[in-house]
């Protein structure tokens, strides 16, 4: 088994052991929502030198711990998981999803920052229905499960279409195709 080459960052011991369960990783928790100052240093220090990639549960606390760690360090990847595919007796977890589910969130990183060549506007997502419309939710919701961008409102959806490079047709194949 080769070493994946990027350090994981996750919530908790479950979601290391997990992991670590089937993949050889070097792997960093918070210890939940309440990241320390010294996790942040270590994980910025280490982004210096290789990819960091944020594996968070897909929820409400997980969605802070990304914000506040983009917030911190600068260059970081996301790894998202569909929360229908991560719930197991009424929890919502990476320890909660299987070895399939996340080898294909590691398969699909988002980076935190646009590209400069990104084209995509809120008036493509506008006349795409993604933005605006009674059914954009649901639309968008769609589009997410195939380009792998994880729960989104509008304003993260342009984001990460951006970080990605997609360009209007990328969204248009993906919500026809």
């Amino acid at each position: 088994m080769d070493k994946y080459p990027a350090l994981i960052v996750v919530e908790g011991k479950t979601d290391k052991d997990l992991i670590e369960s089937f993949l050889d990783a070097d792997i960093v928790t918070t210890n939940g929502s309440e990241v320390s100052r010294e996790t942040i240093d270590f994980i910025r220090k280490a982004s210096e030198v290789r990819s960091v990639v944020i594996l968070t549960d897909p929820d409400a606390p997980g969605k802070r711990i990304r914000d506040l760690l983009d917030e911190h360090i600068p260059g970081l990847l996301h790894a998202f998981i569909p929360k229908e595919k991560a719930i197991k007796r009424h929890k919502v977890g990476v320890a909660e999803s299987s070895k399939d589910v996340i080898l294909e969130a590691l398969a699909n990183l988002v980076p935190s920052s646009a590209r400069p060549d990104s084209t995509i506007t809120s008036d493509d997502l506008y006349e795409l229905g993604l933005l605006g419309r009674e059914n954009s939710v649901q639309i968008r919701h769609q589009v997410e499960l195939k380009l792998h961008l994880g729960h989104t409102n509008g304003k993260s959806f342009l984001k990460r279409c951006k970080a990605l490079g997609f360009s209007r047709e990328d969204l248009e194949d993906a919500i026809h195709g």
